[in-house]
């Protein structure tokens, strides 16, 4: 039988026509399920393959001081951000602008780690130059993937002067992301967020809320621009805040510190227990770790022996020597185991014999008999030994734990080192394996021993002193905030005014701190202190007191120490002196001079016709 017949050939056709009738109906049903039934579905996945939408950074709060100067804003700032894609397309990309960034391979492995760990954008620079930034935007086909963006960028207008008080801002690690700090939406990676000081303790005011954009792409993955047709969220700005800073006392405080010296300078507001100024030296530059600090300098800050991290004014801790005298005399007063004007049954020849041991006094002369506000004028050791075996070690301990010397000040900061003083006999035992004599107390009693204080705890205590011993409130940083409720030294105020009287023997002619602390205008009353130091030969210098106007309360109170700068007198209370004036000179409208001390004034050859006039020569009036 032929093939070829024509009734055959028509049934094959039939059939070829069938397949063809099922294929195309099976076509058209898929292009209808694709193009209308699913349409939204494709719509979506085209429009994510051209649209992406990114975060909005949004300027952190500005800082301002006392007076509503600026401490820390913002101004523009360049970033360039590199978006998610294939890996090998990224990596060409990065290699080829590491032609224009300072990309080595070890940076361009951290961000192809970031984006194929987290799947998001990754910030290159975020801090990058203009220069930069033109180089790469006039090349932009070259760069697909890559967005330079305009955000806000941190800036400290006092730079080193108030870095450790202030802080500064970095990335927010993945460490950070996890604690219950940065838990929730608000925050996300790549933010920027307060490190230390101030910018990390008022993190939640200072940080505002995340806008968020799109950016539209052409078919070769390059950026086109910021798509116009869904709305930008502007998201919002920080809160400001305004502190107790005086700004510029504290950029006069790091002008006169000695540059090669390391130490801390600590000021503050008898009226409220404010702080004026916050002061660590050595320091840094917090504006260098805007964008990202750079490997070389935060090594070199991190090795630095001098520790510029350090904030030596809230976690230094310091043996407090003589400033502490006032505390063991304010302790006595208090508990009634000495008046002012009476003596010690032995008086000060150069030592004293006690127990199997000879307890000398600084001044190997000796002191003889003296009063209350005399011991503290001359800092005599042998008076203060006899005064702590009055009080006795547990009194002691009890009352220096009350008035909170093993406990924080309580400053609105992330960090403050807690005081070291024993709270009770058990305290050696602990420590040292042995239980505590009587005897332990001849060394409290004169600021040794087990006890190491902050500046601010030592300032602190002097606030108390200054406000005629109505309280010693935590000092506080930003204004407005709670203040937690103070302590006090309970005395009489003729106690309080013995104890000044003290004080101002100290800086009075004849007194050990005199040249460094007289002024033209002011009267400056407080203890210097040598701090015994077991790490070196050399002392540590402190001076601790308050300034106003002669015969009227106090304005400041200021606490200074100086490592390794042997005797408070000759180093630490010029420092305090000059701190003061500068403060006090502007506050009461007074030009500031630059030769402030009546001992600058010697050295420099400089009259000071003012002196006879503050300080007559008795017989002379007053």
């Amino acid at each position: 039988m032929s093939l070829y017949l024509p009734h055959e050939r028509q049934r094959r056709a039939l059939g070829v026509y069938l397949v063809l009738a099922v294929f195309m109906v099976t076509l058209a049903i898929a292009f209808f399920r694709i193009q209308v039934l699913r349409s939204s579905t494709w719509e979506l996945r085209a429009e994510s393959n051209r649209i992406r939408q990114l975060p909005v950074p949004t300027p952190r709060g500005i800082i301002y001081d006392r007076e509503g100067r600026i401490l820390a804003d913002n101004v523009p700032g360049y970033a360039i951000t590199v978006l998610p894609g294939p890996i090998d397309s990224v990596r060409a990309t990065l290699n080829r602008m590491s032609e224009y960034v300072q990309l080595p391979a070890s940076e361009v492995d951290r961000v192809l780690s970031t984006m194929q760990r987290f799947g998001r954008e990754v910030v290159v620079d975020a801090d990058a130059d203009f220069a930069v930034v033109s180089a790469i935007q006039e090349r932009r086909a070259e760069f697909p993937g890559v967005y330079v963006e305009m955000r806000p960028r941190r800036r400290y207008a006092l730079g080193g002067a108030a870095a450790h008080v202030l802080g500064y801002v970095g990335e927010v690690t993945a460490e950070e992301l996890e604690s219950e700090e940065f838990l929730g939406e608000r925050y996300t990676r790549g933010m920027i967020v307060g490190k230390t000081g101030i910018e990390k303790q008022y993190e939640s005011m200072l940080q505002g809320r995340q806008g968020l954009k799109y950016v539209e792409f052409d078919a070769r993955g390059r950026i086109v621009g910021d798509f116009t047709g869904v709305s930008t969220d502007e998201g919002e700005a920080g809160s400001e805040l305004h502190l107790n800073i005086d700004l510029e006392l504290q950029q006069w405080i790091d002008h006169i510190f000695p540059d090669t010296m390391a130490g801390a300078v600590v000021a503050l507001d008898p009226a409220d227990g404010g702080v004026l100024a916050l002061y660590s030296a050595p320091t840094f530059d917090p504006n260098a770790f805007v964008g990202g600090i750079d490997p070389t300098l935060w090594a070199g800050l991190a090795t630095d022996e001098r520790k510029p991290l350090f904030d030596r004014s809230v976690l230094g801790l310091y043996p407090p020597a003589s400033t502490w005298k006032l505390a063991a005399a304010g302790i006595a007063l208090d508990l009634g185991v000495v008046v002012p004007d009476e003596h010690m049954q032995v008086p000060c020849t150069g030592g004293w014999y006690w127990g199997n041991r000879y307890w000398r006094c600084w001044d190997a002369g000796g002191h003889g008999y003296q009063t209350l506000a005399e011991a503290i004028g001359n800092s005599c050791d042998v008076y203060f030994y006899q005064l702590g075996l009055r009080v006795g070690l547990d009194q002691m301990l009890r009352r220096a734990t009350d008035i909170g010397f093993s406990r924080r000040c309580g400053v609105d900061l992330p960090q403050e080192s807690q005081g070291i003083f024993p709270e009770d006999r058990t305290w050696w035992e602990r420590n040292f394996g042995y239980r505590a004599t009587e005897g332990e107390v001849l060394n409290l009693a004169i600021g040794q021993g087990p006890n190491s204080q902050t500046p601010l705890k030592i300032a602190q205590f002097y606030l108390a002193l200054a406000r005629d011993n109505v309280s010693a409130p935590a000092p506080m940083v930003v204004r407005g905030e709670p203040i937690a409720e103070g302590w006090g030294l309970n005395l009489a105020p003729e106690h309080i005014e013995a104890m000044r009287e003290g004080l101002r023997m100290v800086t009075a002619p004849g007194g050990t701190a005199h040249f460094g602390t007289a002024l033209e205008h002011w009267e400056v009353i407080g203890k210097t202190g040598t701090g015994q130091n077991a790490q070196s030969a050399q002392d540590h210098a402190w001076f601790a007191g308050m300034a106003g106007p002669p015969g009227a309360p106090p304005e400041i109170v200021v606490a200074v120490i100086v490592e390794f700068g042997d005797a408070g007198s000759t180093v630490a209370s010029p420092i305090a002196s000059k701190t003061a004036d500068y403060y006090l000179r502007r506050k009461h409208g007074i030009p500031v001079d630059t030769i402030q001390t009546y001992g600058e004034h010697l050295r420099v050859g400089r009259p000071a016709p003012w002196y006879r006039r503050r300080f007559p020569p008795r017989g002379e009036g007053t």
